[in-house]
């Protein structure tokens, strides 16, 4: 197994995934896409099609959705995700609330093509748009069933959900799987400084205020995850 660079674990290359078969737009490491595929035919015997809505994200993407939500050209909303007026907070306001629902460029687990979004594609209803909520995952929600057989499943395959439970970071995120082979030598090897080069040397919107928050940010944004 061929350990991730910086530049991949960064987003800044994307060397290490390839186009999913049968998916638009989505790319993953060869070797989680072997897995899925073996997860997605147990989930078909459930009656659950299992399908992913987003894989492999580079930096540069990831910048655009960070800057223009800095910038006030698309909605930031509040932890209760309600609208917030940018021109009113501050540069750290800005950072902090983006960190609400958007990884900070650089430290996006998306980054390593062994994490993506899912959803049951069979209990979306007619004309039903997908937001990714926690909501559309408990009582209620269309995603319930597959949340539960997510539960008892997704590790007979070797993924696991690094945001289950909130730890000071990133909210829960119900819908987000890692693959553990390469996730967490992943982690284990990515470090405060490649994500500080990664930074220093982008056009990111209020870089130096987060670079001045980089180590804290680093702790509760990257580090802090739930274990396979």
């Amino acid at each position: 197994m061929v350990p991730l660079n910086s530049f991949e674990l960064t987003g800044r290359a994307a060397t290490h995934v390839r186009d999913v078969s049968g998916l638009a737009a989505i790319r993953l490491h060869p070797q989680v896409h072997a897995a899925l595929a073996g997860m997605r035919e147990a989930s078909v015997a459930a009656g659950i099609e299992l399908e992913v809505v987003s894989g492999f994200r580079d930096f540069q993407r990831q910048s655009g959705i960070w800057n223009g939500k800095f910038r006030g050209e698309r909605p930031m909303l509040d932890a209760a995700g309600q609208p917030l007026e940018v021109g009113k907070l501050d540069d750290a306001q800005r950072v902090s609330s983006i960190l609400i629902w958007s990884a900070l460029p650089g430290a996006s687990r998306h980054h390593w093509g062994t994490d993506f979004d899912v959803i049951d594609r069979a209990a979306v209803p007619p004309g039903y748009r997908v937001e990714l909520t926690v909501a559309e995952f408990t009582d209620g929600g269309p995603f319930v069933r597959l949340n539960e057989w997510l539960g008892a499943n997704l590790g007979n395959h070797g993924f696991f959900r690094p945001y289950t439970t909130y730890r000071g970071g990133v909210s829960p995120e119900p819908w987000h799987l890692s693959f553990a082979p390469l996730a967490v030598p992943a982690l284990e090897s990515f470090t405060l400084e490649m994500l500080t080069d990664a930074i220093e040397t982008s056009d990111l919107a209020g870089r130096e205020t987060v670079l001045a928050q980089l180590p804290e940010l680093f702790e509760r944004y990257v580090r802090a995850v739930d274990p396979p």
